[in-house]
């Protein structure tokens, strides 16, 4: 009888030399190479963490929103809920155009006013007759939903809606069984005919005087989630997104996903607490900004749009302060996003890849204080990750450390004045605070103080130059890890020297210099 050695010999002799070769390496490999491929496992998320849908939601960055309806042709905002269908005639309607142009200026998903407060519906509700089937547009046959939702599938767009729960036009308003049915048969409509939605946006407005009327919010989140695993669902309060209390499109300059959501109530916003969070917050519920273009929220002949330069600073405060941007651009009576509209659109784009499109760092030198598992030769937590654009490599330090410094040598003594931040948001926010420092003339001098990092934090400063700058982490949740640094220069946006100011519980951008001496700096924890 063979023995086990003398089989596995026969067996090698009927293979192939190159499995030969692979069977020779494995057998070959002693007990101490083997030992020493065991790697150091990732370190544990803090809670509370992201699902998927608010991942996806949160790389996305910038939404573009569609306010348009009946409001678009009597020049007015909140509608009545009186005006006639016969009102409503796009005769150029091109939901490709609008796809088009918020795919060309960085806008990862689109969001259409399918009903506003007038009740008037963009879609042929099966519920009401108040919609596109009692207008003239394409003699009542048309679907505004459903050409957006064709256009932004074949552009490769994210589709959302905003259904709003206020209803001026509905005589079952006001009638809490009545309406909470008649809701949830038009969200059922909305979630089951157009394919995959991305986001389902409602909001707690209503004039004063109206009718009382209670939401059954539990039932409808419910029902979104179930049709539409996929979805976040944005309103005052969440659950997946939360609204960030203004609507300039600013976040504060400290902002955490992190909230209580027992803290926040649908249509009765703290302000405060929605645009900064909570670092003891037990939900994760990030701000969305949202900020219209123009003046109003519906398209009006006599308003012209924002310029480039003001849309850059709101993109800084909010897209740039661990929030998504959700910007307003109406389509006009025609149909179309006006021309004035998408040239100032295409001058926004045109400011942000000038800038962006430049990480001097790209080619720096990175070390770090410490490295997890660099003792054991693991090298998937190294500095240099964080010259990887995207949250899912990482910088993470040694356990039990008391400095959390990434060092950058440019080679080279370059001028810059923003610098731009990233945790990888799915293990957690943890960045308490931190400061950015840069090498002159043998003494680290501090150029900017900040809190919240999350999942973006550009932060802007007076223009400096060096060739030698540190990431110091001042204080964390955990030990901090960092995805993504980027150093820029921008020619666009001045940023005034400020005077020195003590350390307060909350810094804004570009309002700090000091000179530290020594390995991290001395002031009080921001």
């Amino acid at each position: 009888m063979n023995s086990p050695l003398t089989k596995l010999k026969i067996k090698i002799k009927q293979q192939p030399f190159s499995q030969i070769s692979i069977l020779i390496l494995l057998i070959s490999i002693s007990p101490s190479d083997s030992l020493s491929a065991i790697l150091k496992p990732p370190p544990l998320p803090i809670l509370p963490i992201p699902s998927s849908s608010q991942i996806s939601w949160q790389l996305d960055e910038m939404a573009l929103f569609l306010h348009f309806g009946t409001n678009t042709f009597t020049d007015s905002e909140w509608g009545t809920g009186h005006v006639s269908p016969s009102v409503f005639n796009p005769t150029q309607l091109d939901a490709h155009q609008w796809v088009n142009v918020a795919k060309a200026a960085g806008f990862s998903r689109v969001i259409l006013t399918v009903k506003h407060h007038d009740g008037f519906c963009l879609w042929p509700s099966e519920y009401t007759d108040y919609s596109v089937k009692s207008s003239p547009w394409k003699n009542g046959t048309g679907d505004v939903l459903f050409e957006l939702a064709v256009a932004a599938k074949e552009a490769g767009i994210g589709l959302g809606v905003y259904l709003s729960p206020w209803d001026r036009h509905e005589d079952c308003y006001g009638k809490t069984l009545d309406y909470n049915e008649f809701y949830l048969g038009q969200m059922t409509e909305l979630l089951t005919g157009y394919g995959e939605i991305k986001e389902v946006w409602l909001d707690g407005a209503k004039g004063e005087g109206e009718k009382d009327m209670e939401y059954f919010f539990n039932s409808w989140f419910s029902l979104i989630h179930q049709l539409q695993p996929g979805a976040t669902i944005f309103s005052d309060a969440g659950p997946d997104t939360r609204w960030v209390g203004n609507e300039g499109g600013i976040a504060g300059s400290t902002c955490w996903s992190l909230v209580n959501q027992s803290s926040l109530t649908i249509g009765h916003t703290d302000a405060k607490y929605s645009g900064g969070g909570d670092p003891e917050g037990q939900d994760w519920i990030p701000a969305e900004c949202d900020v219209s273009i123009r003046p109003g929220w519906f398209w009006h002949p006599s308003e012209l749009p924002k310029s480039a330069l003001t849309l850059l600073d709101i993109y800084y405060k909010s897209a740039g302060r661990n929030c998504l941007l959700l910007l307003n651009v109406p389509p006009n009576s025609s149909g179309l996003i006006s021309d004035e509209d998408v040239r100032v659109l295409q001058e926004f784009t045109e400011l942000r890849r000038t800038i962006f499109s430049n990480n001097l760092a790209i080619d720096a030198v990175l070390t770090a204080s410490s490295t997890r598992g660099s003792s054991i030769g693991d090298s998937r937590f190294e500095s240099s990750n964080v010259l990887e654009e995207g949250i899912f490599g990482y910088w993470a330090p040694e356990e039990d450390q008391s400095d959390w410094i990434i060092y950058l040598d440019l080679a080279t003594s370059v001028s810059f004045n923003m610098i731009q931040i990233q945790e990888p948001i799915h293990m957690g926010q943890r960045v308490v605070s931190f400061h950015v420092d840069i090498l002159s003339e043998g003494l680290w001098q501090t150029i900017i103080k900040g809190t919240t990092v999350g999942y973006r934090r550009l932060v802007r400063f007076p223009v400096v130059k060096s060739q030698r700058l540190r990431l110091v982490i001042y204080k964390a949740r955990a030990d901090p890890l960092i995805s993504y640094l980027g150093v820029y220069s921008d020619p666009f946006s001045v940023v005034s020297d400020a005077p020195n100011v003590s350390s307060t519980s909350h810094f804004n951008d570009s309002r700090f210099i000091q000179t530290v001496v020594g390995n991290v700096s001395s002031s009080t924890s921001v």
